[in-house]
């Protein structure tokens, strides 16, 4: 499969249905891997880093960092399933009175709830979490309590855009309705052989545990 615009990394992310942007440790199993050479950060050619921008925000497929605490894109056939497991059946306020969220998590969660979506920036100060942030905010993408709804870049003072593009963030449940708790009837442990079986398909050469890597 090769990805050469926006229209085909979202195909690719629907079909395949779990797919990393960046190499992942499985041999041609992600973006990278999939797109051309000639389209990565080439000067007045748009390519992957782009394309991501525009996905993110149609909001047909997930994009966050959902593989090993790296960036990645998945469909809605498989994002429940990642969700039950990751969450291992619980909604946040459930972890929360648990025991099992920590405060740092809760509190952009909070931020989230009430003024997101929010950029990384906003995220920051509206939560007051400072130390250890970045490892909050991993944590709740790989939880899928967070994605990303896209990206906005910064603008000189001539109102030119420049940079990466920064992200914007919301609550999963805000941005695809009850979709992320769709397999909430299943054990987790039956979500977590969904996503193995459907890496196993698709990499069939891959070793078992650099597979298991990506859902762990």
């Amino acid at each position: 499969m090769q990805i050469n615009g926006v229209e085909s990394l979202e195909r690719a992310a629907e079909e395949l249905g779990l797919l990393p942007f960046f190499d992942c440790g499985v041999p041609g199993f992600s973006v990278e891997d999939m797109t051309p050479p000639g389209y990565w950060f080439a000067d007045g050619v748009d390519g992957p880093w782009e394309w991501r921008m525009d996905v993110a925000a149609r909001g047909k497929v997930a994009y966050a960092k959902l593989f090993a605490g790296k960036a990645g894109l998945c469909s809605m056939e498989f994002y429940p399933d990642l969700a039950n497991y990751r969450r291992d059946g619980y909604d946040f306020d459930a972890r929360w009175e648990d025991g099992l969220a920590n405060y740092r998590d809760k509190a952009l969660i909070d931020a989230l709830t009430k003024f997101g979506p929010l950029l990384t920036r906003e995220l920051r100060a509206a939560s007051g979490v400072d130390k250890g942030f970045e490892g909050c905010l991993t944590r709740l993408q790989m939880q899928c309590y967070v994605t990303v709804t896209g990206f906005e870049y910064l603008r000189d003072k001539h109102g030119r855009p420049y940079g990466w593009g920064l992200a914007r963030y919301d609550l999963a449940e805000r941005v695809f309705g009850e979709r992320p708790r769709e397999a909430y009837a299943r054990d987790p442990k039956e979500s977590y052989a969904r996503l193995m079986n459907r890496l196993r398909e698709l990499c069939p050469e891959a070793a078992e545990k650099d597979l298991k890597k990506l859902i762990k």
